[in-house]
């Protein structure tokens, strides 16, 4: 309980900090537990790079794309009820999921030295079975994630105001 308070102290004082290395430590801790768990890799041949190179995609990219994200979609549909979920979580998955995992899967391709022609082929090859996988997961869980986690923990909730999308844009 302690930990908890404290990561919410700092979420508080430094919110865009703290969401920033929540999401490199989440994906950090995500490589591990792939290595580790799935990949059965045992400490000796862990890939310490790969590692850091996810945790340096989510300090780096996921945290604050993912960041700006919600405070975009919080001011385009203002509201926590059960529908307003529904409409965030389909503008996520139908608008932003998309386009993010565009950009994401040749960013972890460049960071791992694809070439500009290897990293288009495998983008072409790979992208449309892991949207389709994602669409097993991440719709139940980014509906949950808008019903029932509070705001304060998904953004920044001092920075939402240089975010403005008029009321006449808004669903």
């Amino acid at each position: 309980m302690a930990l908890w308070r404290a990561y919410q102290r700092a979420l508080a004082a430094h919110p865009w900090k703290v969401q920033v290395l929540t999401a490199g430590s989440l994906m950090g801790l995500g490589d591990i537990i792939s290595q580790q768990l799935v990949e059965r890799r045992g400490l000796q041949e862990h890939q310490r790079g790969r590692t850091l190179t996810m945790v340096s995609l989510g300090c780096g990219f996921v945290g604050p794309v993912v960041g700006g994200w919600y405070k975009v979609l919080d001011r385009f549909i203002p509201g926590t009820t059960k529908v307003d979920a529904l409409k965030k979580m389909l503008l996520d998955q139908g608008g932003f999921a998309p386009c993010f995992l565009g950009c994401f899967l040749p960013l972890v391709g460049a960071l791992n030295g694809l070439s500009a022609q290897d990293n288009w082929a495998k983008l072409q090859r790979d992208y449309p079975d892991a949207l389709i996988t994602s669409y097993y997961l991440w719709p139940a869980v980014q509906l949950a994630n808008f019903y029932l986690v509070p705001l304060h923990y998904r953004e920044d909730p001092a920075s939402t105001t240089l975010v403005s999308i008029p009321p006449e844009l808004r669903l």
